[in-house]
């Protein structure tokens, strides 16, 4: 490394900075690492509801304030080469005049404070993707991004590390890491509820933690007779359900319904034969008197 005015790194173009970047990544995955760099896709560098509150919070504290803009240049062209995020902790390869070696931990969140948030935000987050994207009601967006008890941390619950020789608390490479971190923050945001150790599904609205009150119980369920008497204009009987007689089974009904055989033929052949009988004997009366006659 070439060293100038008692042992800072020279200055570092930024189109030197973006090809030192692709080599070192080309050269990680040679050696078998995979890096997951950090991609700034437009003119911003964040652009959804968690990635802007994550920069947004850290630039309100003075102590960051005139430190965290010498990172921006980094994070733009590409010089974080590799960004990951776990509970409490923050790692990152950043390029400058050579490759350094970012580390920041952040306090997990207080089960007591969280504990607070759920309550405020119990019934209000309608879902987890909503909460994902950030599409939040005022009063959830007030509670989340509070400065001292949100989702976020606080100056005093980040601590830093960098490889390069830079003496102040924050140089550029952290403060690249941590516009990193927003950048990652709006392509996967449920990163920052790993980064605090908190689970976001218990944000979301569930039955179980609904007012009694407003759960509906079997008798509010139940149809209102008398209304549906008057709606239909009939008289609905209220018999309860297990009052009614058993029905026949299917055997019994089979038997009751079907007539024994050959009764009906029976029937029409006696009528048949009768009528011819009857038939018959007027005939004969009448061939009687009609010889009576002719006699």
């Amino acid at each position: 490394m070439n060293y100038f005015n008692g042992g800072w790194p020279r200055y570092v173009p930024v189109a030197e900075l973006h090809a030192s970047a692709m080599c070192k990544i080309k050269e990680l995955k040679k050696k078998g690492k995979i890096c997951h760099p950090v991609e700034v896709g437009g003119r911003c560098i964040v652009d959804t509801f968690w990635g802007k509150k994550w920069c947004q919070h850290l630039e309100a504290y003075s102590d960051y304030a005139n430190r965290l803009p010498r990172g921006r240049s980094y994070v733009r062209h590409g010089s974080v080469i590799d960004l990951k995020i776990a509970a409490g902790k923050i790692t990152a390869l950043v390029v400058g005049a050579t490759t350094y070696r970012v580390s920041i931990e952040v306090s997990s969140l207080d089960p007591k404070l969280w504990q607070i948030i759920i309550d405020e935000c119990a019934g209000k987050v309608a879902s987890l993707v909503e909460l994902l994207q950030g599409r939040l009601s005022s009063a959830v967006m007030e509670v989340v991004t509070r400065p001292k008890s949100g989702l976020f941390p606080s100056p005093e619950q980040i601590s830093f590390h960098c490889s390069c020789p830079d003496s102040a608390f924050l140089c550029k490479h952290i403060a690249a890491t941590l516009y990193g971190v927003g950048v990652r923050f709006d392509r996967q945001p449920e990163l920052l509820f790993l980064l605090r150790d908190v689970e976001p599904q218990e944000l979301i609205l569930q039955a179980g933690r609904m007012p009694v009150a407003n759960t509906p119980t079997v008798l509010d369920q139940q149809l209102d007779t008398s209304d549906l008497s008057t709606l239909f204009g009939i008289e609905l009987n209220t018999v309860p359900l297990d009052s009614h007689p058993s029905m026949p089974t299917l055997k019994t009904q089979h038997k009751t319904n079907i007539e024994p055989p050959f009764d009906t033929p029976q029937v029409i052949r006696s009528q048949s034969v009768t009528k011819g009988k009857d038939k018959a004997k007027s005939a004969k009366k009448k061939n009687h008197s009609n010889l009576d006659h002719n006699c």
